[in-house]
């Protein structure tokens, strides 16, 4: 099943090179190596970058191979776009953002919402090598009470844990 992910770029960017320098470059770069990734998935992909401080008066939509690049309008921040973006989407996208005000507010329209970190460490692996998150985790028994009855597993993970862990295994 493909999935929509929507790239927080500038939050890409400064949590890997920093947003100082020629920050133009440092999209390019962005926006090529996620073109990339979308060749190889097949995954909708749309980047999007602040425009809040020196944008234009509209919403600037551009596409580079399979990749639409959004940058947001003067006065407004890439997080309302990307927020608008997840809750038209729905329950199939996937937004990349360690902005933890910006991951509850997808998550709460349905969308997952990953660390950048962990997409990048998706995005950059070799298609050829096996991903060792793939190998079966043998869990121990659930835990019984005194009438012998189980009382779950005290080290399950949240259901919205689980979800996203399954969609970023699937990227």
């Amino acid at each position: 099943m493909p999935f929509h992910i929507v790239v927080d770029g500038y939050n890409v960017i400064g949590s890997e090179q920093g947003l100082r320098g020629d920050l133009e470059h440092k999209r390019n770069a962005l926006v090529n190596e996620v073109a990339a990734y979308q060749t190889r998935t097949g995954h909708s992909l749309t980047t999007v970058f602040d425009g809040w401080r020196n944008g234009r008066d509209d919403e600037t939509r551009q596409q580079v191979g399979n990749v639409t690049v959004v940058f947001s309008r003067y006065g407004e921040k890439a997080d309302a776009v990307i927020e608008r973006l997840a809750r038209e989407i729905g329950d199939t996208c996937i937004v990349v953002t360690s902005d933890r005000d910006l991951r509850r507010s997808v998550e709460s329209s349905g969308a997952v919402a990953v660390y950048v970190g962990e997409f990048l460490a998706k995005m950059r692996v070799n298609p050829d090598m096996p991903d060792p998150e793939d190998e079966a985790v043998d869990l121990e028994p659930f835990p019984r009470g005194r009438d012998g009855r189980k009382k779950g597993n005290p080290r399950r993970l949240s259901k919205a844990e689980r979800v996203r862990r399954e969609r970023l295994a699937k990227l």
